[in-house]
């Protein structure tokens, strides 16, 4: 699509922003980011995405054309590109190995003492060993910096060379700094299938939603207990399946491409006369 959004678009998509920046404002706000931080990491990301995804067919974009797209001047657009700075890499792999030998921990026969039920696992020796599921699954990731960031976000105990998955998920819980990281990668994710399901109607990816908005508060218990359950459920069903797949886990998968995939299944509630829009 090489046109800006039809004039009938444009309330409804302004109303849609203003309902996904109050969740963010409220994180920045309450982090010390100010409006002119916010503005200058939305004008490049405007450009960005305006070199990257709209460059007319065979010709290399210009300045003049990222102008027409974004709105932004093209004295304000050579000092931004004079100034870009490289991004740190890493991290999302990091995050990912790391999901990987947690799952692979519930989901692998080799690793359970029942179905579902995770092995306490002395760090190295006789397999299976907290040493053996980290090759298995996390490709060249060192044994000792895994287990390090695994005992970090709280999600493995150690006691006498024995390590004990206390949390099935990879959620940060002792740094806010990286849980506002996963902030940057799950929501994009889900606005990149909504964007996904906008342009390809035939195709659409799996996205729903079930929402009632007049709840007493004594019902939330059952119904976070029951999301949670059967969340899990659904995400370990998928990760295993994957694990067949992705060459990191199978070397001997086949087929074309290099390719990302994922699931996220995720509860939300407020306390409020503010409604959460549908």
């Amino acid at each position: 699509m090489d046109a800006l959004v039809e004039n009938k678009a444009l309330p409804v998509l302004r109303a849609a922003i203003r309902r996904l920046l109050v969740p963010l404002v409220k994180i920045l706000l309450r982090h010390g980011v100010p409006y002119q931080v916010f503005a200058e990491e939305a004008k490049k990301v405007f450009l960005d995405v305006a070199d990257a995804e709209f460059a007319l067919s065979g010709r290399k974009q210009s300045s003049a054309r990222v102008a027409i797209l974004t709105g932004i001047s093209r004295k304000e657009i050579s000092r931004m590109r004079n100034n870009s700075e490289a991004t740190a890499s890493g991290t999302q792999d990091t995050v990912n190995r790391a999901a990987r030998v947690i799952s692979a921990w519930v989901t692998d026969p080799e690793f359970q003492a029942a179905p579902g039920e995770p092995m306490e696992l002395a760090i190295d020796g006789n397999e299976p060993s907290f040493t053996s599921l980290v090759r298995k699954h996390s490709g060249d990731m060192l044994v000792r910096a895994m287990l390090d960031e695994l005992v970090r976000v709280g999600a493995v105990e150690v006691h006498d060379r024995h390590a004990r998955l206390v949390n099935r998920a990879y959620i940060p819980a002792n740094s806010e700094v990286e849980k506002l990281r996963i902030l940057g990668t799950d929501v994009a994710a889900l606005i990149e299938t909504i964007n996904h399901n906008l342009l390809h109607k035939d195709t659409p990816l799996f996205q729903r939603k079930v929402y009632y908005n007049n709840l007493p508060k004594e019902a939330l218990t059952e119904i976070r207990a029951l999301s949670r359950e059967h969340g899990q459920q659904l995400i370990e069903l998928v990760d295993k399946l994957m694990q067949t797949h992705d060459r990191d886990v199978n070397p001997e998968s086949q087929g074309q491409g290099q390719c990302a995939a994922g699931v996220g299944v995720y509860y939300f509630e407020k306390f409020s006369s503010t409604e959460i829009s549908p």
